[in-house]
């Protein structure tokens, strides 16, 4: 597996940092060209012939290695774009094929919404192989890291010291550092191969449940609290919902809530799990008018988060559909609307008394039977009804 650590090159001086950023507009330029260049092509080879980069030389001074790098790197994007969409193309012909014409429509719907677009070049940065970046990391300075970048154009060539983070040594004695760097206009971003761990045999199961609150609370007892400043997931996202989206502002605020979110998570004991169930959430919004609060809540960001600690950690991860794991009594398998109230949960059958995000949890980490569309559709937790463990008991409706 690949893992990255983005480093900070802070202790450049001005005109390095200078230099690196009319490097990286430049590139950008450059990409750009290429993307009018190829959009309407068929078929987008990996490496690009010599009769689209001899065009763009004329209008950079961009070196011919950064040409065909920032060649190599549109081409990449550009045929994932039309590989999703011309996927989604197939699999709508195969369904009238076969006759599924309601499934075939809702896909229709998707394409239609997602239409082909050229890439946003403002958002992309220079993938820079070994070609044009040496690194080093044992030089007798009072930094611990070099990096020397040549080859970029123009007789740019010059020397970027860093300085080594936890997170960079951890990489490093786990795995294998790559040649090559993503470089942005003051940090820097290092891969690690780190060899696959296996999947644990013996430990235990768990649920964890996700919320806006607490980014995570688990059914041993495990929860994502307020750090030591006071912030937690909900007053982060207040903060980002008066921030104007695009702004510097709102972009610090959400490098805070992935900051936060890493945090709690670097925080959860795995050592003695084997399988971690959580939630799968999708289309949370579809169809309804949210705040701009409810819409800087990330389930991507946590669920991917944790993924990389399991995968790190062999424990498997496994994805579980939550309808009503946030109304059922954990004790005694009853199911009701009205058991959850807030932040706590009161079951109305037998009073169990909970905190409701580990009540949820609870029942994510159980072997819980499926529960019917029919029977989804129906409301049945309008009046109640029990849903216990496979082994058990089956759904039993209340009477």
């Amino acid at each position: 597996m690949i893992r990255s650590s983005k480093i900070s090159l802070k202790f450049s001086n001005t005109e390095k940092l200078n230099n690196i950023n009319d490097f990286i507009n430049e590139y950008k330029n450059v990409m750009k060209i290429f993307t009018d260049m190829l959009w309407n092509e068929n078929n987008i080879p990996k490496l690009i012939p010599k009769k689209y980069t001899d065009k763009a030389k004329g209008q950079t001074w961009l070196s011919a290695r950064a040409i065909q790098s920032a060649a190599k790197q549109v081409s990449g994007i550009i045929r994932g774009t039309k590989k999703k969409n011309s996927q989604r193309l197939f699999i709508y012909n195969k369904l009238n094929e076969e006759g599924q014409y309601k499934k075939a429509r809702k896909l229709k719907k998707i394409i239609e919404k997602h239409k082909e677009a050229k890439p946003d070049i403002n958002t992309i940065y220079p993938e820079l192989d070994s070609r044009f970046v040496e690194i080093d990391l044992k030089n007798k300075t009072s930094f611990d890291g070099w990096l020397h970048l040549s080859s970029l154009g123009n007789k740019l060539r010059f020397n970027v010291p860093f300085k080594r983070t936890k997170h960079f040594n951890k990489l490093m004695k786990e795995g294998q550092l790559k040649p090559g760097i993503r470089l942005y206009k003051d940090k820097a971003t290092f891969n690690f191969e780190i060899p696959d761990k296996p999947k644990k045999n013996n430990g235990e199961s768990i649920g964890i449940d996700i919320g806006i609150k607490k980014v995570f609370v688990s059914s041993d007892n495990q929860l994502g609290e307020e750090d030591k400043d006071g912030w937690n997931l909900s007053k982060i996202q207040q903060k980002m919902s008066r921030k104007k989206k695009g702004s510097k502002g709102f972009g610090r605020v959400q490098e805070h809530r992935k900051n936060f979110i890493n945090w709690s998570l670097n925080k959860l004991n795995l050592s003695n799990i084997k399988e971690v169930k959580i939630e799968r959430i999708k289309h949370l919004r579809k169809g309804q008018r949210n705040s701009r609060f409810m819409s800087h809540w990330t389930y991507t960001t946590i669920f991917d988060k944790l993924k990389s600690l399991c995968d790190e950690s062999g424990v498997l991860i496994r994805r579980i559909t939550p309808t009503y794991t946030s109304q059922r009594c954990s004790k005694c398998g009853w199911v009701r609307k009205a058991n959850r109230k807030g932040e706590q949960f009161k079951c109305t059958s037998c009073g169990f008394v909970c905190d409701a995000d580990l009540n949820a949890s609870l029942n994510i980490s159980f072997n819980l039977p499926a529960i019917s569309r029919k029977d989804r559709l129906s409301k049945i937790n309008i009046s109640g009804f029990y849903w216990n463990l496979v082994s058990k008991e089956c759904i039993v409706p209340c009477a």
